[in-house]
């Protein structure tokens, strides 16, 4: 029960800062257009500074990532795989299929994932937060963008998507990391101050972005969150359960462990719902989705936290 309840301590802070993002949108002192703008910060600028700086700091000859890098891989693309036997058997629609691809594999490792790791283990864990997150991002704008467009009515656009992918911050930020360790480049002091004064604002700026989106959406009736309940529940606690078992013999170094199965556990990510926008997936369920599971984290987190302490 301690345990816990350092966990839910450590949490909180967090969410107060949604609470916050929440509360502005609920009393009108913010707009729709505030979650795009901040949500262009954090994807544009934010992030990608708190990925190199997690990074640029790596020491080559040092930890070896390459177990932390296979095992995750293997079980995002084993959850976009997933949606087909579940498809299958539960007679879903060629769109709600398209959906699960995202649905089931992509928690939000990035905006809250990292948020949570370093309040949770301290700023040592910052390199592993920063490649599970490059892990999934590489998953979903690969593999997970082919599976939903192949699975579509129009024809696959290879070009489309190989510029998509180059141009996607995250991805270039993570070989703009890599590149300054493997060839031990050393920024100038000036240059890294600056990289961490837009590395330290993003936690906050992202939450609060979250918090507006949360507080945007209607509450709507009990009936029509029943699904969204049992898909959090999966995602949260069924599948992460069932991949604890099998990575904790796989035989990676204990962080990265504790930091893969609690990034598993996050809730569905504002990514995955831009995408079901994009495509014309299911946008309606993933919102509800990322609206219940993410208010559920709350409680879902710390339990995690707790269990693998």
């Amino acid at each position: 029960m301690d345990t816990f309840l350092i966990a839910f301590q450590t949490v909180l802070p967090l969410f107060l800062v949604i609470f916050a993002g929440l509360l502005f949108s609920r009393t009108k002192a913010v707009s729709e257009t505030w979650v795009d703008t901040l949500n262009k910060y954090a994807l544009w600028i934010g992030f990608p500074a708190l990925v190199i700086a997690s990074l640029m700091h790596l020491e080559p000859g040092g930890q070896s990532y390459s177990r932390l890098i296979l095992t995750n891989s293997v079980y995002i693309v084993a959850c976009m795989l997933l949606a087909f036997p579940v498809a299958r058997i539960f007679r879903l629609s060629s769109r709600i299929k398209r959906s699960l691809f995202l649905i089931l594999s992509f928690g939000n490792v990035a905006y809250l994932g990292i948020p949570v790791l370093q309040n949770t283990f301290g700023e040592t864990v910052l390199p592993v937060a920063a490649i599970i997150s490059a892990v999934y991002v590489f998953w979903l704008f690969t593999l997970g963008i082919i599976l939903v467009e192949i699975n579509g009515e129009k024809r696959l656009n290879g070009k489309k998507l190989l510029f998509s992918l180059l141009k996607n911050p995250l991805l270039l930020s993570v070989f703009t990391g890599i590149f300054l360790v493997v060839f031990e480049i050393d920024l100038p002091e000036v240059a890294e101050k600056t990289i961490l004064l837009f590395s330290d604002s993003v936690t906050a700026v992202v939450l609060f972005s979250l918090g507006i989106f949360l507080g945007l959406h209607k509450t709507g009736s009990l009936k029509e969150w029943s699904t969204a309940f049992g898909w959090a529940v999966v995602t949260m606690l069924a599948i992460p359960f069932v991949f604890y078992g099998v990575a904790k013999n796989t035989g990676m170094e204990l962080m990265q462990l504790k930091a893969t199965i609690l990034d598993s556990a996050m809730p569905l990510g504002l990514t995955p719902y831009a995408l079901a926008v994009q495509y014309q997936l299911e946008t309606t369920l993933v919102a509800r989705i990322v609206v219940l599971a993410t208010s559920l984290s709350i409680f879902i987190i710390p339990l995690w936290i707790a269990i693998l302490q």
